[in-house]
């Protein structure tokens, strides 16, 4: 079957269109030092919200992103779990940030607020983008049903949250808008591996979103595989990027120390780009310095 509306491969396209001019002259070494919610980390490089690792890998492999985040002190986002996954992974030490799906029965999204507030977790996340399946019905995962939410709903979880909440699969200064006027901490443009083909790449509307944002925290996932990939995405306005199959395959590669080697190498690559770009730390990222061919 033909891949010409796969997403992945749209958004591949597009990051790799992307070229750097250098900027030498009065430039010094950077620093990546970045600061999500009062909490500092090396870089704003982290992983993606990845699900049920333990099911379609091996036993261990969640505990293994969790420990090789923590050990890169990188921020860990994690997907769709069960209250004992979750605890797992944030007694591991690692800072994590849990998606919580569109639940049509919404007392599974309060109650799992609370749990994760219960647990000092650095921030939630809802996943607006997975409220419908293939056909445009309601989504089924694990046997849940999923709905999409209304603007004041989110307002309303929002309210109720005790952590920062993230919006998760925006791709749309409409979505933008509506999430944080509702009380939005913070956004994900994503379109959640070709959950929908021809979706826009998730840079080509970053900047759109973030003259827009007003400063709030904006995070780019969809392709992002190196340090370079993310110095595009952090020059064109994002606050941070995630790396979510690339870590995978580090993990099978190396059990123990795959994601926190792939996670120091990507924060290098990251490093010389800001070098070689007079980027001399994250709040002197540049848009000007990338062109598209």
């Amino acid at each position: 079957m033909s891949d010409i509306g796969n997403s992945n491969r749209i958004t591949r396209e597009y990051i790799d269109s992307l070229r750097i001019e250098t900027r030498y002259m009065d430039s010094t070494t950077p620093t990546l030092r970045y600061t999500l919610y009062g909490e500092t980390f090396a870089s704003p490089i982290m992983t993606a919200a990845l699900s049920h690792l333990d099911h379609f890998m091996f036993s261990g492999a969640a505990d293994a992103l969790a420990i090789g985040a923590r050990d890169a002190n990188a921020v860990l986002w994690y997907g769709m779990a069960d209250d004992g996954e979750i605890e797992r992974l944030a007694s591991t030490g690692a800072r994590m940030i849990e998606i919580i799906k569109p639940y049509a029965d919404r007392d599974i999204i309060y109650r799992k607020l609370e749990h994760a507030s219960s647990l000092g977790l650095l921030a939630v996340g809802i996943d607006i983008d997975h409220p419908f399946g293939e056909d445009g019905g309601p989504d089924i995962v694990d046997g849940t049903e999923m709905t999409a939410l209304r603007t004041s709903e989110l307002a309303e979880i929002c309210k109720a949250s005790r952590l920062p909440v993230i919006v998760k699969g925006v791709l749309s200064r409409r979505d933008a808008e509506r999430s944080l006027a509702a009380g939005a901490m913070g956004l994900v443009l994503s379109h959640h591996n070709n959950r929908i083909e021809y979706a826009i790449p998730p840079m080509a509307i970053l900047p759109e979103i973030a003259a827009m944002a007003g400063g709030t925290p904006l995070f780019v996932d969809c392709e992002i595989r190196t340090g370079m990939d993310a110095f595009k995405a952090l020059a064109l306005g994002a606050s941070g990027v995630c790396i979510g199959r690339p870590l995978m395959t580090a993990i099978k590669q190396d059990r123990e120390h795959g994601v926190r080697d792939y996670l120091v190498r990507a924060n290098a690559e990251l490093g010389k780009a800001m070098a070689f770009t007079g980027c001399t730390d994250l709040s002197r990222m540049d848009p000007t310095v990338i062109h598209r061919i």
